[in-house]
């Protein structure tokens, strides 16, 4: 069992080990503390409580040596989260601890000493996988207009670390960065369709701080361009901003919001030059009774883009379908028990028949095999001719601790 102490500060009298990135200090005759550690560094000591022998570094070793399964105690303090692997070269399957950053003076330490490599990460997720979630899409039949990125008529999904980073997955169990830090400073992240006229797809995200709505073009790669001003001001009095594709029939997408205010729900359409045009009301109120939005596209095969949403007290998932006038039609079913997903991801076709299908991410009300408490699962849903969707496929269980999706 790993414990945290506070203790006072005491002197070390250090020796480095040539070639290996550690360094060893022997203890002083004063008593032995977690502030010997400098910051920057992470350091492991023979004993528990900071006793004995310490060593340090700041970074990757693969392979401690001489120090193989002697750390008893230990502290992080870099900036990263220490992966601390009971096998050699950062393999997880034998078991592993991810250390948070610690404060001064705070200290883990255990009667067993089991660590053999160690490794510094952003997110706690790499310490046995990638930062980005495994994702596969079969080529669609024809482009969906929407959730294709860079182009290959394959469905993309764009995901948000818990680091602020921005990820980029094609559809063929690879990623790349497309974005180095700042995203979490963004609490809405949604596409669906071309803003700028140029015929990729983009992203709107709302800065939390400012109430801000940015446009991030999208280059045709898979990566984005220089971000534009959207909306300068009063998005943080809008819930569920969802771009949902063109509504109005003027080739450019739009985007709906529901007013925190009032459950009214607004339809912001596309204009030239990336810009939104005048607002116009599509549903009067109780929209604040549903906590996830979806622009699905075209789901009924009518030409016109659908709606999916969640209603809250129930964790039922309606369908809304698009009609001639911009407004929304007579909502039918799609099914119950929704309130175990955490997230809605819509991204088009993605099973490959040429319709929308839908995507989710699971939360702690997931039930696998009669037990809850099954977050981070993905679970995928074939659409269906009438705009459902096919029951549900439970594909990949590493999806946990990312922050989100579009």
């Amino acid at each position: 069992m790993r414990k945290r102490f506070n203790r006072g500060v005491a002197a070390l009298v250090g020796l480095t080990l040539a070639g290996t990135g550690l360094t060893v200090a022997t203890a002083a005759p004063a008593a032995a503390s977690s502030y010997d550690c400098p910051s920057g560094y992470f350091c492991g000591w023979s004993g528990e409580d900071a006793k004995g022998s310490m060593w340090k570094t700041k970074n990757n070793v693969a392979d401690l040596g001489s120090w193989d399964n002697r750390i008893r105690s230990y502290v992080n303090r870099t900036q990263s989260i220490a992966c601390l692997y009971e096998d050699k070269d950062y393999v997880p399957w034998g078991g592993y601890w991810a250390q948070d950053p610690n404060s001064p003076g705070e200290l883990s330490s255990s009667s067993e000493a089991t660590t053999s490599s160690v490794k510094f990460v952003r997110t706690e997720r790499e310490c046995s996988q990638t930062a980005y979630p495994s994702w596969v899409s079969e080529t669609s039949p024809t482009a969906q207009g929407f959730g294709d990125m860079n182009g290959d008529r394959k469905a993309d999904v764009i995901t948000r670390d818990l680091a602020g980073r921005l990820w980029f997955t094609p559809g063929n169990d690879t990623g790349r960065l497309i974005g180095s830090g700042g995203w979490n400073a963004m609490n809405t992240l949604t596409r669906h369709g071309d803003f700028t006229g140029d015929r990729r797809e983009d992203v709107v995200a709302r800065e939390k701080a400012t109430g801000k709505l940015w446009l991030y073009p999208g280059t045709g790669t898979g990566s984005l361009g220089t971000r534009k001003l959207l909306g300068a001001s009063g998005w943080n009095s809008m819930n569920h901003i969802t771009a949902y594709g063109d509504q109005t029939g003027d080739g450019r997408s739009d985007l709906i919001a529901v007013q925190k205010s009032t459950g009214a729900l607004w339809l912001y359409p596309g204009a030239s030059g990336g810009k939104l045009g005048g607002r116009k009301l599509i549903g009067s109120g109780g929209w604040n009774g549903m906590n996830a939005l979806a622009g699905m596209g075209d789901v009924t095969g009518d030409g016109r883009p659908d709606l999916y949403a969640r209603e809250k007290a129930t964790g039922k998932l309606w369908l809304y379908p698009g009609t001639s006038t911009a407004r929304l039609g007579s909502r039918t079913l799609v099914g119950g028990g929704w309130s175990a997903m955490e997230h809605l991801i819509a991204v088009g076709d993605f099973s490959g028949d040429g319709r929308p299908d839908l995507a989710a991410v699971s939360n702690e009300r997931y039930v696998i095999d009669g037990y809850s408490g099954n977050p981070g699962w993905l679970i995928t849903y074939r659409g269906r001719a009438g705009g459902t969707v096919y029951g549900a496929q439970r594909t990949h269980g590493e999806w946990w601790g990312l922050g989100d999706f579009c």
